[in-house]
């Protein structure tokens, strides 16, 4: 089986985007960004650091945004049981 074309993160069944990780590399992806948004808050406070706290907050988003595009199913607008 050709483990690239395994999906991690798969679609909402209502809206745009994706749902919870369907796949353990998908869970490994979530718990990193997590420590990852955690550490920013720790040592970038946003009452200290605005700006590099909102700066690192939105390079995490837009990291897990294009692991989600690479690694999820693509993504639609959904309402509900599609085909």
């Amino acid at each position: 089986m050709n483990d690239d074309k395994k999906i991690w993160f798969p679609a909402k069944k209502y809206g745009w985007g994706w749902g919870a990780p369907c796949a353990w590399q998908g869970w490994v992806v979530m718990a990193v960004w997590l420590v990852a948004v955690l550490l920013v808050i720790r040592f970038f406070p946003p009452y200290k650091s605005p700006g590099e706290f909102f700066g690192l907050i939105v390079l995490l988003l837009v990291v897990q945004f294009a692991i989600c595009l690479w690694k999820g199913e693509k993504p639609k607008w959904r309402w509900g049981d599609d085909e």
